[in-house]
């Protein structure tokens, strides 16, 4: 694992220089982005956030700096919330107005400026012409990774990865990442056999990469692999189990494949050993398993009380729609009515903001939440009326495929429940459609014999 951190020259001397004179920042800077990068804690420098904390003492006034916590803090907050971030974000923008800082820094700065006011995709317009000219800025690859994710530009996170991968020499800080980057990418476009290649290119290089981990998980997901994907990660489990920071959701994938085989026993202990009476876990995940779970006739049992409590302070804030629906999940899960309706009134009225996530719910988060508010009051052919026609927007909201799959397994499972003929007849032909894409499903099988239809 990368741990020599590069103090001014040494950023000077790859070609991206920066503005500060503290070596401490520059450190500091290059073991955020590394820790970042590789979703793990590193306790020599305080782990990823004590990291930061250090780079912003060394020099409060350091542009890339202030991008960085810039970034963090708008995962999860909005400036029109949030008076203390807008601030914050308008003095970064402040401060590159000047000569002080480098034309590379500048662009980071309108890339976060864009991001603030919820132009994800100018962002990410921004952070790829900091790529053209330095393809090696891996921050800038990083965060458009992220973004394109976030707003299911499936083929742009493929080829951004791609365009950069020749101007890397092995020799550099951090260049195995790329093929986990780039592996990603490929899978979420449907080239399987290109993404595990590149996933495990990634792993021989550093066996630590749990991005490229999580790729492989993705390829033998979406290939029926359930055994071989649970031998993979039990195999591999001292690798990918040190990255603490993204650890949960490779668990998360490890539960699928025990659902998809019918051992939900199996996929509940994982939820408990991994996810219950924790606040630092992904609410996507849990509610996603929990949802699962109970389509599939599982009783969850209480579980549902504590993805809510990992989720609850974010009732009313609005930043993206693929959190927004799985939010949803866990108060209707949790039988929270009142966050229920205070979070159906918020994204309605997100909804009608400018921005691209705001025109994302319009579209497609608020028909998708009022489906999964029918579904739980019993009226599944409500649901499959609002559902059936975004269905193939549903990229939109961000996510992976095996995470937006969620939304094709409720629409057959409500149209299985619906008191229509028509909406049986729609689950049939659902069902059909699933099995073509993946011969080896066995919750496929199941829900066809749900629905009467030869397997």
């Amino acid at each position: 694992m990368h741990s020599h951190w590069r103090d001014c020259q040494e950023w000077s001397q790859i070609g991206l220089p920066l503005s500060t004179t503290s070596n401490e920042a520059c450190k500091m800077y290059d073991a955020v982005v590394t820790q970042y990068i590789g979703w793990y804690d590193d306790d020599s420098v305080g782990g990823l956030m004590g990291a930061l904390e250090r780079m912003i003492q060394a020099d409060p006034n350091f542009v890339m700096g202030k991008v960085v916590s810039s970034w963090f803090q708008l995962g999860g907050k909005s400036i029109r919330r949030d008076e203390k971030l807008r601030k914050f974000v308008d003095d970064l923008v402040r401060s590159a107005l000047g000569d002080s800082c480098t034309s590379r820094e500048k662009q980071h700065v309108k890339a976060i400026r864009l991001l603030a006011e919820r132009d994800i995709p100018g962002a990410c317009d921004a952070w790829e012409n900091i790529l053209v000219e330095y393809p090696t800025d891996i921050l800038a690859l990083k965060l458009s990774q992220a973004s394109y994710y976030d707003i299911g530009y499936s083929a742009q996170l493929r080829d951004s990865a791609a365009r950069v991968l020749r101007a890397w020499k092995p020799s550099m800080p951090l260049y195995g990442y790329l093929h986990g980057m780039h592996a990603f990418g490929l899978v979420e476009t449907n080239f399987y056999g290109q993404a595990e290649k590149s996933a495990r290119k990634a792993l021989e290089l550093n066996p630590r990469d749990i991005w490229a981990t999580h790729a492989v998980c993705h390829v033998l997901e979406m290939e029926g692999k359930q055994e071989e994907g649970i031998s993979f990660l039990s195999n591999t489990l001292q690798d990918w189990s040190s990255c603490n920071l993204f650890a949960g959701h490779c668990y998360w994938h490890w539960a699928l494949y025990y659902m998809e085989k019918g051992d939900y026993s199996a996929a509940l202990d994982i939820f408990d050993s991994q996810y219950k009476g924790r606040k630092d876990a992904f609410f996507t995940d849990t509610s996603s398993l929990l949802f699962r779970l109970n389509m599939e006739g599982v009783d969850v049992a209480d579980r549902w009380d504590d993805t809510y409590k990992m989720c609850e302070s974010d009732v009313e804030e609005r930043v993206a729609v693929f959190k927004d629906v799985h939010l949803l999940l866990s108060c209707l899960g949790a039988k929270q009515q009142d966050s229920t309706t205070k979070m159906m009134e918020s994204l309605r009225s997100f909804a009608s903001e400018e921005g691209t996530q705001p025109a994302v719910a319009k579209k497609v988060g608020v028909p998708i939440c009022e489906a999964l508010v029918a579904y739980d009051e019993g009226d599944y052919a409500r649901a499959v009326e609002l559902m059936a026609p975004v269905r193939y927007r549903v990229g939109s909201i961000g996510g992976s495929k095996a995470q937006l799959d969620l939304f094709h397994l409720f629409l057959i499972n409500a149209a299985i429940r619906s008191s229509e003929t028509r909406h049986h007849q729609l689950a049939r032909a659902l069902l059909a459609e699933r099995k073509a894409l993946k011969e080896n499903s066995p919750m496929t099988d199941r829900l066809m014999a749900a629905a009467a239809l030869p397997v």
